[in-house]
């Protein structure tokens, strides 16, 4: 055994044949079993070794489709989305490992500059020649990137949201994350839950946090929600400033208060509300997807001692075995990536790059075929800018409509298909805050409105499924916050109480022991008592007695209403001259007097205006003895009158 020759996998079958023949001619059972072991051992080795090349032969032979991705990569959500999209491109890469295309991936950083995004466009656009680029994810970098692709007719796939980037009017935009006024509805459905009347938003003074508002104040409207005050904080605004602007809006009535700001920013918020007494009894607070998506990014401190009793609300990502197996791969590959980074969670954004590019994929093995057609060059005579040089992509229009029909029934978002460039709007999960973490209470779909539980597909939805689990609220409490508070340090309201010196049953003045001061009294005066009680806010209000009109030293009639008191409770005559300038409230009790007003005619010079009195009855009756008298009169006239 010492003579027999190591099999290599470069010469298997020279080798075997060798060893075959030597141990057989030893004829020992044994050496049979080595044999067929060391055969099986150099047919594996000699697979591993072929498959590489045979490999590295179908990559060089692949078509290659080159693909853009502009991202701001100082931001920790783009490196989770970078992360994303290598894993989806790899996964491509193996499912389809005997298919002719290549995805190449040119990555550059746009290093939160909206003219280096740009320039990294018309980089990847004119020397690269991308047939589609994923990115920017800053509106305001997209803006100008989409009017690029829609001149080159390179689709830009980006996660954007902004409601102001429209994809109608862009023939080359997809948007690949929901937009931020896909939400709003969501938001108003919670605020018509729980019968809130008023809300303030506090938003954040950038084009991320504007472009929510208006969207979200015609979704309030549409409930009867108003929005009395909006609150735009910028975010360079120090601690002192916020703190400012939060004692501003604690001596409002208003007790519910909408949120859109960035982590960063709305820790802060919520440390200086907690310093102000705002995370107690009675008041709500609701957080938009930007905050309850990337928990991450905030202190777990800051959740526990000043967001407990906050609802937030973020698109629904449905549980999922292939969802798990990635969350464990990203994790793996992303400490890889970024090994001096502190832990950060995957989040819905990596799930939709992930599916956008699966998507773009599925796209491009349609529509490419065996080769890749080149750009159409510009006209040379007008090369003045590099805008001038970018050429048009012969691909692009067949990519984007391709990637428009495309549908994935088990993205790792869930269902993941676009419609008209946008994509197709997903569940809402409404979240409570407790502790360092949050739990469900609820979700929200365009077709049910709020429901506890999600209803799944054929389910008919139960009449107890339509309102949300229990809500732990600011202040560690369970009764529903009712939205408004007394304002002790507001103006109160005049009211003004007609008194004599008889006594009447409808109003008067009478001391009260108990307090040693003048209190109202009367029916009027219940009465007005129990319409302020049925107010959806607070009222406060005192009573000022003030003489009757007719009293000599009463003061004059006109005065009392326009400057003196805000309003007046008493028996007041209803006359047309001051109706014009004040609200009478219809009697509450049959008095028997109207209004006496003078009446002008404007008949009154018409010269028919005889003719009114008479009716058509006596009309008729007047024609018909006409006619009776007539005819009498021929009777007996006839035979003696030759004229008749």
């Amino acid at each position: 055994m010492e003579n027999i020759v190591t099999c290599t996998s470069t010469t298997p079958c020279l080798t075997l044949r060798l060893l075959s023949t030597r141990v057989f001619q030893m004829r020992n059972p044994r050496c049979h079993f080595l044999v067929l072991f060391i055969q099986l051992v150099s047919i594996i080795s000699f697979c591993h070794y072929i498959m590489p090349m045979r490999g590295e032969d179908n990559n060089s032979s692949a078509v290659k489709v080159d693909v853009g991705i502009i991202l701001d990569m100082e931001t920790d959500v783009a490196k989770v989305m970078h992360t994303c999209i290598l894993l989806a491109i790899e996964d491509y890469h193996a499912a389809a490992s005997r298919t002719a295309t290549r995805i190449v991936p040119h990555l550059r950083d746009s290093e939160k500059d909206d003219v280096e995004a740009a320039s990294a466009a018309i980089y990847l656009i004119k020397d690269v020649q991308v047939q589609a680029i994923f990115g920017p994810q800053m509106s305001t970098q997209t803006d100008f990137v989409i009017d690029l692709g829609n001149r080159a007719k390179v689709p830009i796939i980006s996660p954007a949201t902004s409601p102001s980037l429209s994809v109608k009017e862009n023939p080359f935009f997809i948007r690949g994350a929901l937009p931020s006024s896909s939400q709003t509805k969501a938001i108003a459905a919670i605020v018509k839950n729980y019968n809130w009347t008023k809300v303030v938003i506090i938003h954040e003074d950038s084009s991320i946090g504007t472009g929510i508002v208006p969207h979200l104040t015609d979704a309030l409207l549409e409930i009867n929600a108003l929005v009395p005050y909006k609150s735009a904080i910028s975010p360079s605004a120090s601690d002192d400033q916020i703190l400012k602007e939060l004692h501003n809006l604690n001596t409002k009535q208003t007790t519910v208060f909408i949120v859109h700001l960035q982590p960063y920013l709305a820790s802060r918020l919520f440390l200086k509300a907690k310093e102000a007494g705002m995370m107690s009894s009675g008041y709500a607070w609701i957080i938009t997807d930007v905050l309850t998506s990337f928990l991450d990014s905030v202190d777990h401190s800051v959740i526990e001692s000043s967001m407990q009793g906050v609802l937030g609300i973020k698109p629904y990502v449905p549980r999922s075995n292939d969802l798990d197996m990635f969350t464990k791969r990203w994790r793996k590959r992303f400490c890889q990536e970024y090994p001096d980074m502190d832990p950060v969670e995957l989040n819905v954004f990596g799930l939709w790059a992930y599916d956008g590019i699966t998507a773009l994929t599925k796209a491009v093995e349609k529509v490419g075929g065996t080769a890749i057609p080149k750009f159409k060059k510009a006209d040379t005579r007008k090369n003045l800018t590099d805008l001038d040089t970018l050429g048009t992509s012969e691909l692009g229009s067949r990519l984007i409509h391709s990637m428009q029909n495309t549908t994935l029934k088990t993205g790792l978002s869930g269902d993941f298909c676009f419609a008209n460039g946008e994509l197709h709007p997903s569940p809402y999960q409404i979240v409570n805050f407790i502790g360092t973490g949050q739990r469900t209470v609820g979700f929200w779909t365009e077709k049910d409105g709020i429901s506890y539980k999600l209803k799944m597909n054929g389910e008919t939805a139960k009449t107890n499924n339509k309102q949300l689990g229990v809500i732990i609220w600011p202040g560690e409490s369970i009764t529903v916050p009712r939205g408004w508070k007394v304002v002790t340090s507001g103006k109160k309201l005049r009211v003004g109480v007609t008194v004599s010196g008889q006594t009447n049953e409808f109003f008067i003045i009478k001391r009260d022991s108990k307090i040693q001061a003048q209190v109202a009294a009367g029916l009027c005066v219940d009465f007005f008592n129990e319409v302020i009680q049925y107010l959806p806010y607070s009222v406060p209000y005192e009573f000022i007695p003030i003489l009757i009109p007719d009293s000599p030293t009463s003061p004059d009639y006109d005065h009392l209403y326009y400057t003196e008191y805000d309003a007046v409770v008493g028996d007041l005559a209803i006359l047309a001259r001051q109706s014009d300038y004040v609200d009478f409230a219809l009697p509450f009790s049959e008095s028997g007097i109207a209004t006496v007003v003078p009446v002008k005619d404007a008949n009154r010079k018409n010269i028919w205006i005889f003719l009114k009195p008479l009716k058509s009855e006596l009309w008729i009756t007047t024609g018909a003895f006409f006619v009776f008298i007539g005819f009498v009169v021929w009777v007996l006239e006839h035979r003696v009158n030759k004229e008749f």
